[in-house]
């Protein structure tokens, strides 16, 4: 029991490392100019070390000390999440377009007459371009290893439980680990929530040295402080797999051992080719792979579609998904289970009620195509005086030597977003003393209508009542979806020959891992990138995005 408890706490500790990444992810790519394509595959890269490794794992998980591989692994892994932390401490602070001068730098993206203090140029430098390298490849390789520290720790731990426990408490004990792995993600958007709060150089500056709000488009949050405390946990709860016995004195009850791989390897091809050529497992994994790449793909990017079509921040959008989405999906699992269990059903009701689940789905999915905010009047990006769209110089700030990558987004008294102070020719900002935080600019060239002042921030979508209808719609799809989850593996377990079964799963987990979970980011990341309309650019990259097309970003 002890063992059971112990890997509850280290699956729910790993989980919080590769599913904290997820809810950072917008912001990381905000902090290190990312595509969403790039980011899609740092997210989804962790499955590559696991894939390659799986088998032989498996294959040896009778000969060795399990509990100590466990250790080791959850070593990797805690030592991956201190990796992924890292490119915080190797960079220096994050810097942004600012209109007030402070100690860092004397630039404004104020309205000025001659060419002063130009921002863009002074920002590439080639330690600037080579830091980007390194980050990527710090953060690929803690992902990679992430992977692979992961491998022995689920099926060593399961077999390992199951070896060991009475065959009456083997189910209640995989029961509990299986909840774990369920509840895990959403602690992890929990914990991306509240670390997210925080200013990303909180260790670096002091609080008055920072002039943004948590609303504030150029807002980063403490990304890397919710990896230290995860793998923190990650290396606690890895200590006591160091002192497990090889093999335990079994609870009550001996039943037969045979050695998986030994059956496995003498008809390997055989039992692979009759099990793919089995049109029921074959159509029910295929069915799972699609599904399982939405999941992957809407875990990755659903709090950045939030927070871009409803205007919240990262962290609010993270609290939404941790507290409302995952538990949905997790009483939708726990209804299936219970349905199939009341009614003892056939494989033709299974397969019935996977169909019903998913057009049920469909159906209440089907408004949140319509369920979202248009893209917000930008100046020159997505609305200019001529109407059309278009990216005109506007004839109004031609005076003002604009730096062409300055973004510090503010929102007119005419309720058209301005990219930066500059771009909408204002020459003044009014400040409030005590914390050094802008109150409004005035003596805007751009803005005819009240007076000519603007706010700082973007201007909001104006669609916050479609919020609420989003989320329980969103809810209600993911538990209608998820019932179908006990139902379709009933079905693989119980249409193949009982011998071939754990070898059939593994299969199966092997083709989600390849056609699904690895490729799902990066395709989502990818077709949002598409309905970008303004990149950053830094050192004649493209960075990250500044402004999507939302309803575009909607549908596709």
């Amino acid at each position: 029991q002890f063992f059971v408890f112990c890997h509850g706490l280290l699956q729910l500790s790993q989980l919080l490392v590769s599913g904290y990444l997820k809810s950072s992810i917008s912001t990381i790519e905000r902090r290190y100019g990312l595509s969403s394509r790039t980011s899609g595959l740092l997210a989804s890269f962790n499955e590559v070390g696991n894939t390659l490794l799986i088998v032989f794992i498996s294959y040896f998980g009778s000969r060795v000390h399990r509990p100590r591989f466990i250790g080791a692994g959850a070593i990797l892994v805690s030592l991956a999440g201190f990796l992924m932390s890292l490119p915080h401490f190797l960079t220096g602070p994050y810097e942004f377009d600012k209109s007030v001068a402070s100690t860092f730098s004397n630039t404004t993206d104020l309205c000025q007459p001659r060419p002063w203090g130009n921002l863009s140029d002074a920002s590439c430098t080639p330690r600037a371009s080579r830091e980007n390298h390194e980050v990527l490849l710090v953060m690929f390789i803690a992902q990679a290893l992430l992977g692979i520290g992961g491998v022995p720790i689920q099926p060593f731990g399961i077999s390992y439980i199951d070896d060991f426990a009475s065959e009456r408490n083997s189910p209640l004990y995989l029961g509990i680990l299986f909840s774990v792995t369920v509840i895990g993600p959403g602690v992890a958007f929990m914990l991306g929530s509240a670390m997210l709060q925080f200013y990303v150089d909180i260790d670096k500056v002091s609080g008055a040295e920072v002039q943004l709000t948590h609303g504030d488009p150029r807002w980063v949050g403490a990304w890397w402080l919710g990896f230290l405390v995860a793998a923190s946990l990650v290396a606690l709860s890895a200590v006591p797999y160091f002192f497990f016995p090889r093999e335990m004195p079994k609870e009550v009850g001996e039943v037969l051992q045979v050695s998986l791989f030994a059956l496995l390897l003498s008809g390997f091809p055989l039992v692979l080719l009759r099990n793919l050529r089995h049109p029921v497992y074959l159509l029910v994994v295929l069915a799972q792979v699609n599904i399982s790449a939405m999941v992957a793909g809407l875990a990755t990017f659903m709090g950045k579609f939030l927070e871009r079509q409803f205007s919240l921040t990262a962290s609010f959008a993270n609290m939404i998904i941790g507290a409302v989405n995952i538990p949905g999906a997790m009483v939708g699992i726990v209804v299936g289970g219970a349905i199939l269990k009341r009614f003892q059903m056939s494989l033709g009701r299974c397969s019935a009620m996977c169909v019903l689940g998913m057009f049920l789905c469909l159906l209440v999915a089907f408004p949140l195509l319509f369920l979202g905010c248009p893209t917000q009047k930008v100046a020159g990006v997505t609305y200019s005086d001529s109407s059309e769209f278009g990216h005109h110089e506007l004839e109004c700030n031609l005076q003002c030597s604009c730096p062409k990558q300055a973004y510090n987004p503010i929102c007119g008294s005419n309720s058209i977003e301005y990219i930066s102070p500059c771009s909408a020719g204002c020459r003044a900002v009014n400040i409030q003393e005590d914390t050094n935080s802008v109150l409004n600019y005035t003596d805007c060239s751009c803005i005819s209508e009240n007076g000519g002042f603007a706010a700082p921030g973007t201007c909001s979508t104006g669609c916050s009542h479609l919020f609420l209808p989003f989320v329980v719609l969103s809810c209600l799809a993911g538990i209608l979806a998820s019932t179908s989850h006990t139902p379709s593996f009933m079905l693989i377990l119980r249409s193949i020959q009982p011998e071939d079964k754990s070898f059939a799963v593994g299969i199966q987990f092997m083709l989600l891992r390849v056609l699904a979970w690895m490729p799902g980011p990066v395709l989502y990341g990818s077709a949002i990138d598409t309905t970008c309309i303004l990149w950053e650019r830094r050192c004649d990259r493209k960075a990250a995005c500044r402004y999507y097309d939302n309803t575009l970003f909607r549908q596709r």
